[in-house]
């Protein structure tokens, strides 16, 4: 199967999935993961029309997106990983949504930057549904809480809240926690869902999913 092919199946679901959930397929938005993916491997996705990609990394994502922002309009590039606070200029310069504020010291780092470049950036606060330890993300009981003081204190445009759930445990129940916590903060977007799940996570209402291996292939 082509990576063309592989795109068209994914969106085939998402639109099918939408329609299942009574939802308007406009509603989920695919965000194609191309981390680990160079230029050339992007480029025929780009072609098929879509728009929307998430990276990990900052650095892999200077090496190839500039060169193909400058070749297509209208690119969004999401960061979809974590970000260290000395790379949040370098964050900021690129990426047009970063989904993984999920402390203080970054919110603080971004907000200067988006104000010294005087660019603002979509956000989402990445949500740690599962209380793992090692995984980034706010813990949900104090996401409220850290909602406000990114928009009120530090101006933040904070549209959405992001999850990873533990990948040894039903992903629904998470799913339904985060549009819970987000219905509470008044956020009204939700990133969730990847290859595996995405599925299940636009039955929870899923305004955007992160597809990459059932698109690009695997890594």
């Amino acid at each position: 199967m082509t990576i063309e092919e592989r795109l068209s199946e994914v969106r085939e679901r998402i639109a099918k999935t939408a329609d299942r959930s009574k939802r308007d397929e406009g509603s989920v938005e695919l965000v194609a993961v191309s981390k680990t993916f160079d230029a050339d491997a992007i480029r025929p996705v780009i072609a098929c029309g879509q728009r929307v990609f998430g990276e990990n990394r900052v650095q892999e994502a200077q090496a190839k997106w500039p060169e193909l922002k400058a070749e297509t309009a209208g690119i969004d590039l999401h960061l979809i990983g974590p970000l260290q606070s000395n790379k949040a200029a370098d964050a900021v310069a690129l990426f047009d949504v970063i989904e993984t504020v999920d402390r203080e010291k970054i919110a603080r780092a971004l907000a200067e930057e988006m104000k010294r470049q005087d660019r603002h950036l979509r956000c989402y606060v990445q949500v740690n549904t599962g209380l793992e330890p090692q995984k980034a993300g706010i813990e949900p009981e104090k996401t409220a809480e850290f909602v406000t003081l990114c928009r009120d204190e530090l101006g933040l445009q904070i549209e959405g809240l992001m999850c990873i759930p533990p990948v040894d445990e039903n992903p629904g129940p998470h799913f339904a926690l985060l549009a819970k916590i987000a219905k509470d903060c008044g956020v009204e977007r939700l990133s969730m869902g990847m290859s595996g799940d995405f599925e299940t996570a636009i039955e929870f209402g899923a305004t955007s999913v992160r597809v990459g291996s059932a698109i690009f292939g695997a890594r």
